[in-house]
């Protein structure tokens, strides 16, 4: 397994929809997340995108001297980027970081957003820029001059004359639930992502989109993006999971959901049925808790139990051909060190830093001043 985490480049706190709790993500509070996520030996960390966080690229950059190991897993936007301009961005980040660059494909799955930032295509459409911009991307990253005439986009000999450190590019990942997002997995990607959904859910969208690549002569990996409550004691998880939503009123939910419902992403839509908008459904699956998602976009679901359950429950997921989590906790800080307290032991993790028998010495340890 390769087990990333999450910088919460949009707000942090102790409960959901309130503003109890909550911290500044300002510079140094991120920090503050990066270094423990390169220290305890998470393979990397999601970076999220849109109108509500800071920059993505400026944001991994000004990390980059705060950290080592870890790899940042930074968003490129079709249709608000353009292809040669991110090639450009893509070989400098890569070459600054020592080739720990990953790139997650976005989409964007709603319209007001997207209307905002100048973008009016439909749905399919975009996905159809999405194909575009990653064969440019692709071919200009490999070292390839371009010519490409399509529908949305057009260059001429377009290449990159700096490259970066990772051969052809860094790894390409890319959440799409649709229809038109398989058919970009399948073709452009190198890993495949789904929000936390019921294993049989998550086996029929790996059924899919490897079935389409075969088709095209490829093959790539899989991941699950999934938030994590994680206890000494079962009872001790799910009262964490409770109290995430003790400020959130019914109203709220409300008024979340119908922000939502405007959302033309398959993968948002799937979320929001998961739970109705109904407090009295949340468990969907055997540990597999709705609550986020009655307030928070995107990936709505977490892991809940105490160690032994949920690692049996991502080696199921293992099962089914994810290989990469990306995992994140309120407060972010707290429950990456709690995570890999308790979690790490007991899943197959072949990214994590040696530790001596130094580090476990005095008043901590088990072993003799």
């Amino acid at each position: 397994m390769k087990l990333l985490w999450f910088l919460p480049t949009f707000g942090d706190g102790r409960y959901l929809g309130s503003a109890q709790g909550a911290r500044d993500t300002n510079y140094a509070y991120l920090r503050q997340i990066a270094e423990a996520i390169d220290s305890l030996g998470f393979y990397g960390a999601l970076l999220p995108t849109g109108r509500t966080c800071d920059d993505s690229w400026i944001a991994a950059s000004a990390l980059i001297p705060s950290t080592q190991r870890m790899r940042f897993l930074i968003a490129v936007r079709p249709g608000l980027m353009t292809p040669t301009m991110t090639a450009r961005m893509v070989a400098t980040f890569d070459q600054y970081s020592g080739g720990r660059l990953l790139l997650n494909v976005v989409t964007g799955g709603d319209p007001v957003e997207l209307a905002g930032d100048g973008l009016h295509l439909k749905h399919d459409e975009r996905y159809a820029l999405t194909g575009e911009f990653l064969n440019i991307l692709r071919r200009v990253l490999a070292g390839e001059s371009v010519d490409f005439n399509g529908t949305y986009l057009q260059v001429q000999d377009a290449k990159l004359f700096r490259p970066g450190l990772q051969k052809p590019y860094p790894e390409l990942w890319f959440g799409g639930a649709s229809p038109a997002g398989h058919r970009i997995a399948a073709e452009h990607v190198d890993v495949s992502l789904t929000w936390g959904e019921p294993p049989e859910a998550v086996a029929a969208k790996i059924a899919e989109v490897r079935e389409l690549a075969a088709s095209v002569g490829r093959t790539l990996r899989f991941g699950l993006r999934v938030h994590v409550i994680v206890r000494e004691t079962d009872k001790e998880a799910w009262h964490a999971a409770d109290d995430l939503l003790r400020h959130v009123s019914d109203e709220s939910i409300s008024a979340a959901q119908k922000t939502f419902a405007r959302f033309d992403s398959e993968g948002q839509k799937r979320m929001s049925q998961l739970h109705g908008g109904k407090r009295d459904r949340l468990e969907i699956s055997p540990n597999l808790w709705a609550g986020v998602g009655l307030v928070r976009g995107g990936a709505g679901t977490a892991l809940v139990g105490n160690p032994e359950t949920v690692a049996a429950r991502m080696k199921e997921y293992a099962e089914l051909g994810i290989e990469c989590f990306i995992l994140s906790g309120y407060p972010n800080l707290e429950e990456a060190y709690r995570v890999a307290e308790l979690l790490f032991p007991l899943l197959p993790i072949d990214h994590l830093p040696a530790k001596t028998a130094a580090a476990y010495a005095g008043p901590f340890g088990d072993h003799k001043l």
